[in-house]
């Protein structure tokens, strides 16, 4: 049998992610149009929420079920004060803070494709982990924009008033962020059933149009890549290190309260994703004076691949001799 490690990068959809790379460095003139990787990343996000939904139905709220969601949003509250305490001393106190928002929160496709690691595995994991990753997406944002405030206002004493109404607005109705929520609580309300219903939709083709979306990342690391490459070398170690480090908090958090095999995983997975889709889409209107190429290239071009192709199996190997052993 192949090692843990290699399995997971013989998996179907990682192999599209090295093949996209591959195309990209050839230079090759494939791409993917823009509204059809859009189209597929939230058709990815609808499933994963309705998967997650139906899940959470049909297991009742325990106190597992809360010692996860606490720990999540704990993570997601020490982890970005942690990267911006260091950052903070290196670069701008407004890059600093849009770089730990990023690292604070998560990357949901980081999180499918662990997801499809277990599941090739037949390891068992929790829907509610899904409900985990929701709410790990907005703390480390609001505290990001905080951070930026107090810089803005340090530096410019007159400055106006924070609106903390406009910065919820922000961070809540960001339109992949609603559609995955909808999406959860819509999974919770039809339950097994809708799974039935929903299932050629959200399960039978959910490989195939994850495989497509890694394709087009794949493409989209290396062309980001050649574009940031002058902002984010600065912050290229941070962009490995930070990932193991939040991973290792995680698996402490998730031995603690007693966390198996496939939900360790997955919150050691989310702890060491950063966000290029969320995160991007705030910090450009909230922090404007933060220089996109970091928080943006860091998180797509350095900790996202370092994820697919060394992270999830490195978390496995560990899991393996902590929880197998």
């Amino acid at each position: 049998m192949l090692p843990t490690a290699l399995q997971n990068l013989l998996d179907p959809a990682v192999l599209f992610f090295f093949l996209g790379c591959s195309i990209a460095l050839m230079r090759s003139n494939l791409s993917i149009p823009p509204a059809v990787a859009s189209f597929i990343s939230l058709y990815l996000l609808l499933s994963l929420g309705f998967k997650g939904g139906v899940a959470l139905a049909s297991s009742p709220i325990t106190s597992d079920v809360v010692l996860a969601i606490i720990s999540g949003m704990a993570l997601a509250l020490v982890i970005p004060l942690m990267a911006f305490a260091y950052l903070r001393r290196r670069m701008s106190p407004f890059d600093a803070a849009a770089v730990a928002a990023a690292y604070g929160s998560v990357s949901a496709v980081t999180f499918i494709t662990a997801t499809q690691s277990l599941d090739r595995q037949l390891i068992a994991y929790d829907g509610y982990m899904t409900v985990v990753m929701v709410l790990m997406e907005t703390p480390a944002i609001l505290m990001a924009i905080t951070f930026a405030h107090a810089a803005r206002q340090q530096a410019t004493p007159t400055a106006g008033a924070m609106s903390w109404g406009h910065i919820l607005r922000e961070a809540m109705t960001d339109g992949p962020h609603l559609l995955l929520i909808g999406s959860l609580v819509i999974g919770l309300l039809v339950g097994p059933e809708g799974k039935q219903v929903m299932n050629p939709f959200t399960g039978d083709i959910f490989k195939g149009f994850l495989a497509f979306f890694l394709l087009e990342m794949g493409l989209n690391v290396v062309h980001k890549g050649r574009e940031h490459q002058q902002g984010f070398k600065q912050i290229m170690i941070f962009g490995i290190v930070m990932p193991l480090i939040a991973a290792a908090i995680a698996l402490g958090v998730s031995q603690l309260i007693g966390m198996g095999y496939g939900n360790s995983l997955l919150l050691m997975t989310l702890a060491a994703s950063a966000s290029y889709i969320v995160v991007p889409a705030i910090a450009k209107h909230a922090i404007p004076e933060a220089n996109p190429s970091l928080y943006f290239g860091s998180a797509l071009v350095i900790t996202f691949p370092f994820n697919i192709i060394i992270g999830i199996p490195l978390y496995h190997a560990i899991l393996s001799r902590i929880v197998l052993a």
